[in-house]
């Protein structure tokens, strides 16, 4: 076995050993965002999603997709998205203060809505903002963030605070400091960050215990088909239909 299959067998480790420490340690609170959402989605209301840059890839993989709930709105700002030219542009802009004021302001969330921000690091500008502004309209506010990486650095927020210390609750998502986790020899630097994957993991969860939470409500969950099996197309306009007026991104 050579040194490269060590490490990729390392790494599968780590990563299953913090999904553990996940399951571990934030079981309550991954259950109460699951309360969150069920409650928003039997009340009428509905659920937004927001990242970054790298924290955007969990807001795009909450929303339009086989067995993912149609009532789930990314909010998807093209200067904080990874296509951006030049992608530098995307750290420049999540910490401008005030930017994420404004991001949210355009949005259709309101009073009884949730929303779910991911940020890793948890010190920049726009997911702050974001936090603020939505409590400010009475959403209820979820931050999924690394409390290992997030306590050790400072905000670059007009506050002086974190993601964790303006948000209702806090998932950690129990990873490294700096997100990668593996430091090969000969490397300063290390690699193998696991926030996407934990992240999706975490999310997904939360998805699956307020589909429970719904089914035990005596509510049908506005959930997709995917599309690439045969009657999915019309099984998913009939919940887009359905759920039309707490669905934002059509």
């Amino acid at each position: 076995m050579n040194e490269v299959t060590d490490y990729i067998k390392q790494y599968f480790q780590h990563v299953e050993t913090i999904s553990k420490r996940v399951l571990n340690t934030q079981y309550d609170r991954i259950i109460e965002a699951a309360n969150s959402f069920s409650e928003s989605i039997k009340n009428g209301n509905t659920i937004h999603v927001f990242g970054a840059s790298h924290a955007g890839i969990i807001a795009e993989e909450l929303f339009y997709r086989t067995g993912g709930l149609a009532v789930i709105n990314p909010i998807l700002n093209p200067t904080l998205m990874l296509n951006t030219r030049p992608v530098t542009l995307t750290s420049q802009m999540e910490r401008l203060n005030g930017f994420g004021k404004e991001i949210f302001q355009s949005t259709a969330a309101k009073a009884g809505d949730t929303i779910l921000i991911h940020s890793v690091s948890g010190r920049n500008s726009v997911s702050v903002d974001i936090a603020l502004a939505a409590k400010e309209r009475g959403l209820t506010t979820i931050g999924l963030t690394n409390m290992t990486y997030s306590s050790k650095v400072s905000s670059r927020h007009s506050s002086r605070k974190n993601l964790y210390e303006v948000v209702d609750i806090v998932i950690d998502n129990c990873g490294d400091f700096e997100d990668s986790s593996m430091l090969l020899e000969g490397m300063d630097q290390k690699i193998g960050p696991t926030s996407t994957a934990i992240g999706a993991l975490i999310v997904n969860a939360i998805v699956i215990a307020t589909v429970d939470n719904l089914i035990k409500a005596g509510i049908t969950p506005p959930v997709f088909h995917s599309a690439n099996v045969d009657g999915g197309d019309e099984f998913n306009k009939k919940v887009l239909e359905e759920n039309k007026h707490n669905i934002h991104y059509m």
